[in-house]
């Protein structure tokens, strides 16, 4: 389309030529009249163009842009649509109300902030500064050093803002994120109290405070309400299989009588269960909405058709879901080619070696992908690729051994291979508990007049030193540790090093400490098991050190910014390639050994091999060496063994799959507020 366009669709005709710009299926969405509406868009369907002509078409028929809101996840993805609709049509100076949900909670709560104990000119604190926040709330609560060990600030804003953004009770989320302090529940509740009060009291709000706080004006001040419910006519959200209940229950809540609402999302791609996200938003959106209209898109305009066919076969495998079948507006193409290589280290080789054959087609390294389940899973490749002069970037923005658990089980070996580096001391020591950043240097200063600061530290007396009592124990447990790394049988095993760190001190630390600690202890054993394949400590960490300093961004393999893509699955979502791999389809690497919803790594699956647009490669070893140094027998991931073998079979499953049909929904409830949040009044949103 050319031009400007001025809004007077109603009663005349439209200026934008809708008909023309979209598809059948996209015009339904486009046309509705209103009430709530759910748009199922799979993956490749114009699910942007169609929010965007959307917004366009209730502008033409006289809606006044500010009257629309629209919600993303992304301030990306909010300035596009927005920038999309501006140069589709000109309305004068009003524009479409949009952005992401947190920065809407912020507009509306500046408006309405006296209704809930803040000022109109309340701060916003980010994460950094809720870990602080936090800390002195814990100090509040717990005046005497505790009997048992008590969770991190950190680990505690981890679960504070879980248990907000679900409205799951605490003690299901402690059983499930952090068993190790499942009995601290009822401490922990107290703390969250003070927490709240701390903030309310400086007039401070945290992110997640701006849903939270958004929920409460909505439930518990009427005049606010349905001030907020006229000031909007039509709500549109974007990726909704991505909300989480405090999300979806705010969305409910802003309606007005007329129940204008649009809601584009996919159940195919919901993988974002460990975050909060639920499920249930949008398959049970038709239960919460009762007569609205469900609309699919279907019409594929990014991948070839076996690629499609693939995908279709393998998502019709999960029970619950809308049913859907991509169909694809391309023709030909190859079909994907399933390839197993004997080791791990064969398929980073084959890997590298397709890539290059690519390239010599025509294929920029820009215009590729290699896609897995966890980011240990590249490990190989990083190597492999940085041995072969490919430059790649990693989309976590972090390469495997610059990640800070990796760092920190490796500044212990690095420290006993060699005794003077006090940078991997000064690391490692201030891991533990007691010690800051004096008491490490003095500490050092004590250790480093000798010469060899290993056994220095090995046969030092706790009472030589003035110590506080935290620092006192620590220090014993690090002699202990220590002594045993400089062991020769240590010395030579560095797999068997890393461990010993993780299982002695580092597993338990992060589990306290960090967020994903479960995913990061797995990393680790990918470590070791890299390291097994190295003679001694001293070759290991030399390897690490150059493989860090050739990053394979300066290699001369071709222009600057031609750069292969590494990435988790989770992060490939809403990006697309001419070429993709999806490495380790294994059992118990895709799908994890851990995996809680097999249906939701099955949509993983799915959003992995929907991001190809020509070309798609299924790789896995055959055989992998675990920590006692045996082979192991891979068997193909299910995700492969459950596909029909060959492109007529699997075309034949996509055009026989049901065009409707939605599996039973269990009972549940809807978002409940935690009872730390406000225990002076009712608890209850429904």
């Amino acid at each position: 389309m050319s031009g400007r366009l001025r809004a007077g669709g109603r009663g005349g005709r439209y200026r934008v030529q809708y008909e023309c710009e979209l598809n059948e299926q996209q015009v339904a969405a486009v046309m509705h009249p209103g009430g709530p509406i759910l748009a199922l868009a799979g993956a490749g369907t114009g699910k942007t163009r169609t929010l965007v002509y959307r917004a366009c078409r209730l502008i033409e028929d006289g809606v006044p842009p500010g009257r629309i809101l629209l919600l993303t996840f992304t301030n990306k993805a909010a300035r596009e649509m927005l920038g999309r609709v501006e140069q589709l049509v000109e309305h004068g100076g009003s524009r479409v109300t949009g952005g992401t949900f947190h920065a809407a909670g912020h507009r509306i709560l500046r408006r309405f902030a006296d209704l809930l104990g803040y000022t109109p000119r309340f701060s916003i604190v980010d994460r950094e500064d809720s870990v602080d926040l936090m800390g002195a709330a814990q100090a509040d609560v717990t005046t005497e050093i505790p009997s048992v060990r008590a969770p991190r600030p950190r680990l505690l804003v981890e679960l504070y803002s879980f248990v907000i953004n679900t409205g799951r009770p605490l003690d299901e989320v402690l059983a499930g994120r952090a068993p190790q302090f499942a009995d601290q529940g009822e401490t922990m509740a107290e703390v969250f109290r003070r927490y709240l009060e701390r903030k309310r009291r400086a007039d401070l709000m945290d992110f997640d405070d701006l849903l939270l706080n958004w929920l409460l004006l909505l439930t518990r001040h009427a005049t606010a309400r349905e001030e907020l419910r006229r000031r909007f006519d039509h709500i549109l959200v974007d990726e909704y299989q991505d909300t989480n209940r405090l999300q979806a229950d705010i969305v409910d809540a802003m309606l007005g009588p007329e129940r204008n609402l649009m809601v584009v999302g996919d159940d195919a791609q919901s993988i974002y269960g460990f975050r909060g996200a639920e499920f249930d938003n949008i398959l049970g959106f038709p239960e919460r909405h009762p007569g609205c209209t469900v609309l699919r898109l279907e019409t594929n305009y990014r991948s070839v058709p076996p690629i499609l066919a693939l995908a279709n076969a393998s998502i019709a495998h999960n029970r619950r879901q809308f049913a859907k079948v991509l169909r694809p507006e391309r023709s030909g193409g190859e079909m994907p080619l399933e390839i197993a290589l004997p080791t791990p280290e064969a398929q980073a080789a084959h890997v590298a070696d397709r890539l290059l054959e690519l390239r010599e087609e025509g294929y920029e390294l820009e215009e590729m992908a290699v896609l897995y389940r966890n980011h240990a899973h590249s490990l190989d490749l990083q190597v492999e690729l940085t041995k072969r002069n490919i430059p790649f970037r990693v989309r976590s923005g972090l390469r495997f051994f610059e990640h800070r658990h990796v760092k920190d089980v490796l500044a212990h070996l690095r420290f006993v291979d060699n005794p003077r580096d006090e940078v991997a001391f000064a690391r490692l020591v201030k891991l533990r508990d007691g010690f800051g950043p004096r008491l490490a240097a003095r500490l050092w200063d004590r250790l480093a007049s000798g010469p060899d600061p290993v056994q220095a530290l090995v046969r030092l007396e706790p009472g030589e030193l003035a110590l506080p009592r935290a620092a006192t124990g620590s220090l014993a447990e690090l002699r202990l540790l220590v002594g045993e790394l400089s062991a020769a049988s240590l010395l030579a095993q560095p797999g068997e090093a890393v461990r010993h760190v993780v299982e002695s001190f580092y597993a338990q630390w992060a589990r306290a400490h960090l967020e994903a600690a479960g995913a990061r202890i797995e990393d680790l054993e990918q470590l070791a098991l890299f390291a097994d394949g190295y003679p001694d400590i001293n070759t290991f960490l030399s390897e690490v050190t150059l493989l860090n300093d050739l990053s394979g961004e300066d290699a001369a393999v071709g222009p600057p910014d031609e750069m292969l893509t590494l990435s988790t699955v989770h992060q490939a979502k809403g990006i697309e390639w001419r070429a993709v791999f999806v490495i380790w389809l294994a059992e118990g690497r895709f799908p994890g050994f851990r995996m809680d919803d097999e249906e939701e790594e099955r949509r993983l699956f799915y959003v992995a091999v929907t991001r190809a647009r020509d070309r798609l490669f299924l790789v896995r070893p055959e055989i992998a060496r675990d920590r006692y140094r045996v082979d192991v027998l891979l068997e193909p991931s299910r995700f492969l063994a459950e596909l029909p073998p060959g492109v007529r079979e699997l075309l034949a499953v996509a055009e026989a799959a049901p065009p409707d049909g939605l599996s039973a929904l269990p009972a549940g409830g809807r978002y409940r507020l935690p009872g730390f949040v406000d225990p002076l009044e009712d608890d209850g949103v429904s």
